[in-house]
C-alpha cells in the first residue's frame, strides 16, 4: 500500500457536484493498493498513520499524533499512486490492484483507521471521478509505502 498523507486545516471530496465527505483539521490520506497487498499491510499502515506525530505541541514542535489532537481523517482511493512512467510519457498502472483486491483493502483500512482514532473516517467513492479540495497545513506531506517499512 502506498499513501500520501497531508496535514490539513480542512479537506473535502465532491462527486457530481455533491460533497460526499468533509473534515476539519486532520489528515487527508490518498491511498493506493497494490496487487500484492494484504491485511498485514493494512494493519501496519493504520498503526503508523494513527501514531504519526506531525501535529504541533505547545512549543510548536511536531510532537502530536492525530489521536492526540482529536483530528479527523479523510481517505481517498488513489490508484494513480502506482503510476509507472519508465516507458514513454503515458503512465500505466499495472501495479495497481484490481477492484476485487483494492476495494476490500481500502474499506478495511478505513474501518481500522476509524477504530484506531476513535471517530468516523470520511471517504471518497471508489472508482468515482472525485474533486478533492484541501488546505495543506504547514505544508506537511508524508509519503509511506508498506513495501518500504525500514
Amino acid at each position: 500500500m502506498r499513501t500520501v498523507i497531508q496535514r490539513v486545516t480542512h479537506a473535502s471530496v465532491t462527486i457530481d457536484g455533491n460533497v460526499k465527505s468533509e473534515i476539519g483539521p486532520g489528515l487527508l490520506i490518498l491511498l493506493g493498493v497494490e496487487g500484492s497487498d494484504n491485511s498485514e499491510d493494512v494493519d501496519w499502515l493504520v498503526k503508523k498513520v494513527a501514531a504519526l506525530r506531525i501535529f504541533d505541541d505547545e512549543q510548536g514542535v511536531m510532537n502530536r499524533s492525530l489521536t492526540d489532537v482529536g483530528g479527523e481523517a479523510l481517505v481517498v482511493s488513489q490508484f494513480t499512486l502506482y503510476a509507472s512512467y519508465k516507458k514513454g510519457n503515458r503512465p500505466s498502472w499495472f501495479r495497481a490492484a484490481t477492484h476485487d483486491i483494492s476495494i476490500p483493502l481500502y474499506e478495511e483500512f478505513c474501518t481500522k483507521l476509524s477504530s484506531a482514532i476513535g471517530r468516523p473516517v470520511g471517504t471518497g467513492e471508489f472508482g468515482a471521478d472525485m474533486k478533492v479540495e484541501l488546505l495543506n497545513d504547514g505544508p506537511v506531506t508524508i509519503c509511506m509505502d508498506t513495501k518500504n517499512k525500514e
